[in-house]
């Protein structure tokens, strides 16, 4: 028979961590499982054994009425000698069944009710006794915890200190002992459980076969091989749970056998390890529980990848308490409490105050914080990056919060000026694609705010719409007053698009900086639930991408084509698509100014493809126009409008077209 699989860890007694006490539940409900169904068994058990009682009782009955016929001398009984002699033999006969019938009765007492009762009141009244003892010493350690959390930092008292510390270590122990019992106690019913569930059924069988002996001789023999196997089987479990039962009991001896710092509290021998990217371990949490009233709840954390998880006690998994990512950590402190610390958001909007067991775990979960919030756990090699900024992994990390400003020690210190989002500056030239993909890192600062939104202030929307001003429109018409640039555009195209958002990059030489700022922009969306988006009109002229209000038509923003050094459309979601614009930053008094990038990702209601394409096709007149040859082969290369400029998209495809003679085109389609 196979061995028991499904055991608890004595070693994970003393950690008693949430995944030992989600596995220990499991064992008690399998307990409490297998007390019911015992109960029930044991029911059934007796009741065979109350009818078997019965027959016999009824058999014996069932004689003395046979042999009480000859004592009623009936008058009209003359000539009843045969049917008396009969009656004997058959009283003799149910006599002698009687006694077999008893016989049986005492055979199931014995080897089917009293076993499986024996089982009942000894193991599992055992498993009960244990569970309560393990709830009142983990009652007791949890009360001794408290008041030795509760000890001041400031002036604090030696002997009170040293008595916590014994009580402590003394609470400590007992739930030790007391989860190893239980535990030991669990992993033994595994087996015993395997015990009590044949033997009843195999005493059963045996007084069966012995009653029935002589009439089922034949089916006894096939039935004596059977047995013999199942006597083998419980020989064999009770086998294995002696060999269990003194692996246990060494290593119970060998686990208490430790020092007495193990149970002790701020007692670490270890050094601190400041180059972790994971921890796990109790913390003792601050709530509010009123405006001015606050509460501290011991729970186990842990971190996940870049994220702090909890898992109260009993839970099968644990939840999400917060994004470390770029977030600061600091000590703190609060409420005369010793080893505090608080955790920070990037937006500041969300923080948590965190006190740790002993100075060498509060050292340790800030350490560890610092490095994910630093994203460490994201390289190639984590461990390797993390010793280099161990030194200053106590203090409190603050993340990159504006193009301005970046921590020291940045591993692109050559990169650290970069423009606001939407900036537009002066033109750059033709994008040439790297040879070897670059790091996110090298394409964008970590934590780089990103722009949901282009607001077009009050005052610009006034001098775009104040007296002789001109008010732009997206589908080419233009009034008399236009100017001779709109009247000589060779290219007008309007996409209806929907603006996601923009960041500072570090480059504008590559494509792969525009996927890295869509994949940042559509997380940053998700995960701080921002879904709606505006809808505008991205045209497309020969010399300009102007973003228009489609309600107002007021120009958004607008860049001049030789800005946009970068162009492309996401390699799996058609719709989405964005592109690089150059600018200068001249924040650091340089006449030339420095060279910086701004990205700009858009959903558009057509293939980002087509927008790439016109794009692409405007760039192409740009450089057509200095060689009139060269204009005049690609004009006859392509249709035109009526009055000359670029027809890019039939009119049945659903695509629309501008032109000084058209009055009403639609937008793009997907």
């Amino acid at each position: 028979m196979p061995a028991v699989h499904h055991k608890l860890l004595l070693e994970d007694a003393l950690q008693d961590s949430p995944q030992t006490r989600s596995l220990l539940s499991v064992f008690e409900e399998d307990a409490g499982m297998l007390t019911d169904y015992t109960n029930q068994l044991l029911q059934s058990l007796q009741r065979v054994f109350g009818a078997q009682s019965e027959m016999g009782l009824a058999t014996e009955q069932l004689s003395q009425q046979l042999l009480e016929y000859e004592k009623k001398n009936f008058a009209l009984g003359k000539g009843d000698e045969e049917v008396i002699t009969t009656l004997q033999s058959f009283a003799k006969t149910v006599g002698e069944l009687n006694s077999l019938h008893s016989e049986l009765a005492n055979q199931m007492a014995d080897s089917m009710v009293f076993p499986l009762i024996q089982f009942r009141e000894k193991d599992l009244t055992e498993i009960s006794t244990l569970k309560e003892i393990f709830g009142i010493a983990t009652d007791e350690h949890e009360a001794a915890m408290v008041k030795y959390s509760r000890l001041p930092k400031k002036k604090e008292n030696e002997k009170l200190k040293a008595d916590l510390v014994k009580e402590v270590a003394y609470t400590r122990r007992k739930q030790h002992q007391a989860s190893l019992q239980y535990y030991c106690a669990l992993n033994a019913l595994q087996y015993r459980k395997r015990v009590a569930m044949l033997e009843p059924m195999l005493g059963y069988t045996q007084a069966q076969i012995s009653f029935f002996k002589k009439g089922i001789e034949l089916v006894s023999k096939k039935m004596d091989s059977f047995l013999s196997s199942v006597s083998t089987m419980t020989q064999s479990i009770q086998a294995q749970l002696d060999v269990e039962a003194e692996a246990m009991r060494m290593s119970q001896r060998e686990l208490l056998s430790v020092e007495d710092t193990v149970y002790m509290p701020d007692k670490d021998t270890e050094p601190v390890n400041r180059t972790l990217i994971q921890k796990a371990g109790y913390l003792n949490i601050r709530n509010k529980t009123g405006l001015v009233t606050t509460a501290w709840d011991r729970l186990y954390f842990f971190t996940q990848g870049g994220n702090l998880m909890c898992q109260p006690r009993g839970a099968v998994a644990g939840g999400m308490v917060l994004d470390l990512d770029n977030s600061s950590v600091m000590a703190v402190e609060c409420e005369d409490r010793r080893y505090c610390f608080q955790i920070t958001s990037p937006s500041g909007k969300t923080s948590m105050i965190l006190q740790a067991e002993s100075k060498k775990e509060y050292e340790e979960w800030i350490c560890t914080v610092n490095n994910i919030s630093r994203q460490i756990y994201l390289t190639d090699n984590p461990e390797a990056v993390a010793i280099r900024l161990n030194q200053t992994a106590i203090q409190a990390v603050t993340p990159i919060t504006s193009f301005e400003k970046r921590q020291e020690g940045s591993p692109h210190p050559d990169r650290d000026k970069i423009a606001k989002p939407g900036g537009v500056f002066a033109a750059s030239s033709g994008s040439q694609k790297t040879a070897t993909a670059p790091e996110p890192e090298d394409l964008i600062a970590p934590g780089t705010p990103i722009q949901f939104d282009i607001m077009l202030p009050a005052s610009e929307f006034q001098d775009q719409n104040r007296a002789g001003g001109r008010r732009t429109n997206p589908f080419g018409e233009t009034d008399d007053d236009c100017s001779t640039e709109s009247d000589d555009s060779l290219l007008q195209q309007v996409f209806a698009v929907r603006f996601l958002g923009s960041m500072a990059v570090r480059c504008g030489d590559n494509q792969e900086v525009i996927y890295e700022a869509m994949r940042q922009v559509l997380a940053a969306r998700a995960i701080h639930n921002i879904f709606r988006t505006t809808e505008s009109h991205l045209m497309v002229t020969s010399s300009s991408l102007r973003l228009i209000d489609p309600q107002t038509q007021v120009t958004r923003i607008s860049f001049q084509l030789g800005e946009v050094c970068q162009f492309a459309a996401h390699q799996e979601n058609g719709r989405l698509m964005g592109f690089v614009v150059e600018g200068r930053d001249w924040s650091d008094g340089d006449e030339e100014g420095e060279p910086s990038y701004s990205a700009f990702v858009f959903e558009s209601n057509t293939e980002g493809e087509k927008i790439c394409y016109t794009i692409s096709l405007a760039k192409d007149i740009i450089e057509a126009k200095k060689d009139p040859e060269a204009l005049a082969q690609l004009m006859k290369n392509m249709p035109l409008t009526n009055d000359g400029k670029f027809l890019l998209l039939e009119p049945e495809a659903g695509d629309m077209t501008n032109g000084a003679g058209q009055e009403d085109l639609e937008e793009s389609e997907a």
